[in-house]
């Protein structure tokens, strides 16, 4: 059997949020108080203003860590782990309420489409006390698959 070839394919700004926009499960990577990467496995999507959006709370380390230093980096992962991966680096703002109600609107029409009660959806953000982290991208890496060296696959 053909051993696969792991490829990279460089992308502009518009192909990389084609890519991000459907695939919702992330890795945010942020850094904490001693510079250590803090991973958080996270849902995601990408809002109208070609951002990667993140629900989230404010008392979690990845909220307290973007806050603190803005600059992470996101992976996006295919729905198959074995699937295309995007790391993109970016520019964090962190919303709190109430100024995060409506841009966690945005969140879950990035993700889930329409809801049947925007009011109950609202009211729930706020009973929850939700932030939303939003990743205005300033670099990406390939759209990357996984696989083996071109001079190895034939072997």
């Amino acid at each position: 059997m053909p051993r696969a070839i792991a490829t990279t394919t460089d992308v502009d700004r518009d192909a990389m949020l084609a890519f991000a926009a459907p695939r919702h499960q992330m890795v945010l990577v942020t850094a904490r108080r001693d510079g250590r990467p803090q991973v958080s496995p996270v849902t995601g999507g990408v809002d109208d203003q070609g951002r990667i959006v993140i629900s989230t709370y404010p008392e979690r380390a990845k909220t307290t860590n973007a806050r603190r230093r803005p600059e992470v980096s996101v992976m996006v992962l295919s729905d198959d782990f074995g699937g295309p991966w995007l790391q993109v680096d970016g520019d964090c703002e962190v919303l709190d309420l109430p100024d995060s109600v409506e841009p966690l609107v945005d969140y879950f029409r990035a993700i889930s489409g329409e809801h049947p009660d925007w009011d109950e959806y609202r009211q729930a953000m706020r009973d929850q006390g939700k932030s939303l982290l939003r990743v205005t991208p300033t670099r990406w890496g390939p759209i990357a698959t996984g696989g083996f060296p071109a001079r190895l696959a034939e072997s």
